[in-house]
């Protein structure tokens, strides 16, 4: 008797202790497929952010050059940013779409090559022993795979044609982030020519958007393991580009 009350008690903490960890168990679900997403679709996330930015950004100064007032300049940026962000995100769905089509489909052709040739295994296992493997080694990696035909085809097809699990990605993920970075960066330019006077938000929409292309150059440089400043110098000068070209544009227009 006096083990069982032990036990009991053990039991009900244990149970208890479950209980409370499968009630946070949703948030940080949640919370870690948001991360990994971010993580999968920093491409994406970079390259809308940065789109969204410069194209906008030129287009914005492009027509304050020549606008009348405000509500001209918040009308074309507005309705670019909308379309810019819209077409991004349809383009990033296919893409994606299309890059995981190919990769099915390479796999199913090494699939059918290793159906149509039985002796492709020896020609792995020559392969293994030219990468170092020792004879007795490569025979019996070529062995376990052999018990595992799909998995030696995911390796082969992740070796010899670069299409592995690895890069399959979510279309709807990667157009998703795209669509809400290029927006999110289209609009930066964009705002202060709703809040302010003409001669007033040009000054405040270079202010921030230089802001951004900064924080941007610095992301670019974290997330490739780049030089910052470089990085930075780079993306914001490819920006003062687009707007030195939508000005000149817009002053030859006008």
């Amino acid at each position: 008797m006096t083990s069982t009350v032990p036990q009991d008690s053990a039991d009900r903490e244990a149970a208890t202790a479950s209980q409370g960890q499968a009630s946070a168990d949703p948030t940080g679900t949640l919370a870690g497929r948001i991360r990994r997403s971010f993580t999968d679709s920093v491409g994406s996330i970079v390259f809308g952010m940065e789109d969204g930015t410069v194209s906008i950004f030129g287009l914005v100064f492009g027509v304050a050059a020549a606008a009348p007032d405000s509500h001209a300049v918040l009308l074309a940026g507005g309705t670019g940013a909308i379309a810019a962000a819209v077409s991004m995100m349809a383009g990033t769905f296919l893409d994606v779409q299309t890059a995981n089509d190919q990769a099915v489909a390479k796999v199913a052709e090494e699939r059918t090559r290793y159906e149509a040739d039985p002796e492709r295994a020896e020609a792995d296992t020559r392969r293994l022993v030219s990468a170092g493997f020792t004879d007795s080694e490569a025979t019996s990696v070529s062995s376990i795979m052999g018990r595992h035909p799909d998995t030696r085809l995911k390796i082969a097809a992740a070796v010899d044609l670069g299409a592995g699990e690895t890069t399959r990605q979510n279309p709807y993920v990667q157009s998703a982030w795209m669509f809400a970075t290029d927006l999110f960066a289209a609009a930066v330019p964009v705002i202060p020519f709703a809040l302010f006077d003409l001669a007033t938000a040009r000054i405040v929409s270079l202010a921030v958007t230089f802001v951004l292309l900064v924080m941007l150059g610095i992301g670019r440089a974290r997330v490739g393991h780049r030089r910052t400043l470089p990085t930075v110098i780079q993306t914001v000068g490819i920006a003062m580009a687009a707007a030195v070209a939508g000005i000149a544009v817009g002053k030859l227009i006008s």
